[in-house]
């Protein structure tokens, strides 16, 4: 919920501060600076204690939090303390997501791995409807200050809450090797393994075509063409998260599921298929109702992507498999700063509409060229 409510105030705040798509785009960049370390930040997660790795990334998110309330606060605040502080928090994010995930994969049978990542995705969904709504709220109240205090206190509980997790074990086999050693084996395994690097070619496609619609865009249609304030911008990300939750939990309901490839591609494709519907939309209460259909294939996408690495993935490279997903997201970068720049020289319903057709294109020719993909 920190992290959400973070997203939106930042983006809100840049784009008030300066009025520049472009700069909006730059700042979803930022926080995706160092995903390229994600491979070896998987690697630790499957190398260390994962419950130790957890304490000390909320530590460094609360922190980065409190230093950007002081410099707010103080008015010593200029566009590049926020860069360099949303890279700072995008560095430990790298780490949270192959740990996080891989805790709680381990702790179910293979058969619940399918429900077990649907509830991972549900709980983020759920901070996803909360968290914009409160940090658009605060913001309007308060000021970014107003809403940074309570951004810096959630970070400090979901830490103390790590305090709670139990411990996982390393496996024997990992035991003396380095990083680089396990960084070498994971890349080998995907390679060898169509269904791993076909789903992670799913993930990188999404990250490129639609996380830079909602994390970038959606703003600046909120406020361009929706005409609303932080509390419209964010009433329209919640439904999005609203939506997300709704298809998260379909997905944990559903008991040893099958055909997983060929719901993903159908997932992706529909979620990219809304995004040019809500580009042609200016009433607000449709374009409301379009983004909770558009957060239901968001979250069927991460959450089948996330089965099909888990359940087709070996334990012992779970860490690094998620490092793998996580350094996909990698690509969001790219798409947030072209959509930006899109949609600074042509507007945001062209920069969407493009978007969705380019993300349909290429799912198109990856599942011709990725069969047991559609098969699985």
């Amino acid at each position: 919920m920190g992290s959400q409510m973070e997203t939106i105030v930042v983006v809100w705040y840049v784009l008030n501060l300066t009025d520049s798509p472009f700069l909006v785009g730059l700042t979803a960049t930022a926080r995706l600076g160092f995903n390229f370390l994600a491979l070896f930040a998987g690697a630790t997660a499957d190398l260390v204690p994962r419950r130790t790795l957890m304490i000390i990334i909320q530590a460094i998110l609360a922190s980065l939090a409190l230093v950007m309330l002081v410099l707010i606060v103080s008015g010593l605040i200029e566009v590049w303390h926020i860069f360099i502080i949303t890279l700072g928090g995008g560095l430990a994010r790298i780490f949270q997501m192959p740990t996080a995930q891989s805790l709680a994969v381990d702790s179910v049978s293979t058969d619940r791995i399918p429900n077990a990542v649907a509830l991972i995705n549900a709980a983020s969904n759920i901070a996803l409807v909360a968290g914009p709504i409160l940090g658009g709220l605060l913001f309007e109240l308060f000021g970014p200050e107003g809403a940074y205090v309570l951004v810096a206190s959630l970070y400090i509980a979901s830490g103390l809450a790590t305090m709670l997790m139990g411990v996982i074990r390393m496996s024997e086999t990992q035991k003396g090797e380095s990083v680089f050693t396990l960084v070498g084996q994971g890349l080998r395994y995907v390679k060898g393994e169509q269904l791993l690097w076909s789903a992670l070619l799913v993930a990188v496609i999404f990250n490129i075509t639609g996380f830079s619609f909602h994390t970038t865009l959606v703003p600046i249609f909120a406020r361009d063409i929706l005409d609303r304030d932080s509390v419209g911008l964010g009433i329209l990300i919640s439904s999005f998260g609203i939506g997300g939750l709704v298809g998260s939990m379909f997905w944990a309901s559903i008991p040893n599921l099958k055909h997983t490839g060929l719901f993903c591609i159908l997932a992706v494709m529909g979620w990219h298929s809304t995004m040019i519907l809500f580009a042609v939309s200016t009433n607000f209460y449709l374009s409301v109702g379009i983004l909770v259909v558009t957060g239901m294939m968001f979250s069927s996408s991460l959450v089948l992507v996330l089965t099909v690495l888990m359940k087709t993935g070996r334990p012992e490279f779970r860490g690094r498999l998620m490092g793998l997903r996580t350094l996909a997201i990698y690509a969001h970068a790219f798409g947030s700063l072209g959509a930006g720049a899109v949609a600074g020289a042509l507007g945001a319903p062209a920069s969407a509409v493009l978007s969705g057709v380019f993300g349909i294109a290429m799912m198109v020719v990856l599942t011709l060229i990725a069969p047991k993909l559609r098969r699985f």
